[in-house]
């Protein structure tokens, strides 16, 4: 197991993409990851686009981002929620400093433009938030799967087994 002891993060509000954030948690859990959902209210079900729910194993005040190794944003309509809660915010340009992997995936680049940490990064998206990714100072690229350093970005579900595999490695290090 790969990823065994390490500890990952996955914030979740209403309407995140389903597939984005099951497919990740269970995969990164398969290499032994410790895997937590956490969004602002602990033990309460969030529901995806498509309807998958998800309880939360946290609330955001109830993390300490200090004893995590990695964070994910899972795409949807979600992240344009998450990026307007300061925890949100505070955890991933927390991770950004400390150049611990941060996985995004679709619109999930709206929360690290929040964080303000892409200048001079190369990543994907959505093709449909390319433009707000790029004046936030990145260099976007219509590849499956961007690893920037410790940033791992990728365009859709479609594309989830090669964010997978890239998660792994670089959560792996």
């Amino acid at each position: 197991m790969k990823l065994k002891n390490k500890k990952v993060l996955t914030v979740v509000e209403h309407d995140f993409e389903d597939s984005e954030l099951i497919y990740p948690h269970y995969r990164l859990q398969e290499e032994g990851a410790i895997a937590h959902i956490v969004g602002k209210e602990a033990g309460k079900t969030y529901i995806g686009k498509n309807g998958v729910p998800v309880v939360t194993d946290y609330s955001f005040d109830q993390i300490n981002i200090e004893e995590y190794d990695a964070i994910l944003v899972p795409g949807g309509w979600a992240p344009d929620k998450l990026r307007r809660y300061k925890e949100v915010i505070d955890m991933v340009t927390f991770m950004n400093d400390q150049k611990r992997p941060i996985g995004q995936i679709c619109h999930a680049g709206w929360v690290l433009i929040s964080a303000n940490i892409l200048e001079g990064k190369k990543v994907t998206s959505t093709p449909g938030i390319r433009d707000d990714m790029e004046n936030a100072g990145a260099t976007w690229h219509n590849d499956e799967v961007v690893v920037d350093g410790h940033i791992i970005s990728s365009r859709r579900p479609p594309d989830l087994p090669a964010y997978g595999r890239a998660l792994v490695e670089v959560i792996g290090k």
